[in-house]
């Protein structure tokens, strides 16, 4: 929720310039970004929220996070700008996310960190 009480719907909401607003899904756009993203590699909140502009990687986080079970979207592919997995609030899928990433050759470091220089995809 936003502060105001408003759901967040996924939604973002722009000026076309003539004093029309137009409504643009954010959330397909997000999703479509995530499904680009080629095994092996990561992206980062940051990086997907630029790329599909008008959005934050907090709100690129409440995507993934709505995502319903047996999405086809490669949830697991975005993760932090310091390389990391984020910790979920419910702490589920973490190791599942980093699981699926090692199957499809992403190295973690000793830290628990992936080298975006190498794995990284719109860093």
């Amino acid at each position: 929720m936003r502060k105001s009480g408003v759901r967040d719907s996924g939604v973002g909401v722009r000026d076309s310039g003539v004093g029309v607003r137009e409504e643009k899904p954010i959330y397909p756009r997000i999703y479509a970004a995530v499904r680009d993203i080629p095994p092996g590699y990561v992206a980062t909140y940051g990086g997907i929220a630029r790329h599909v502009g008008a959005s934050t990687p907090r709100q690129v986080g409440y995507a993934m996070a709505a995502l319903p079970a047996g999405s086809d979207v490669p949830w697991h592919r975005v993760i932090n700008s310091r390389g990391e997995v984020s910790t979920r609030q419910s702490g589920y899928g973490a190791s599942e996310q980093r699981t699926l990433l090692e199957d499809e050759g992403v190295f973690f470091d000793r830290r628990g960190r992936v080298d975006l220089a190498k794995f990284g995809w719109l860093s």
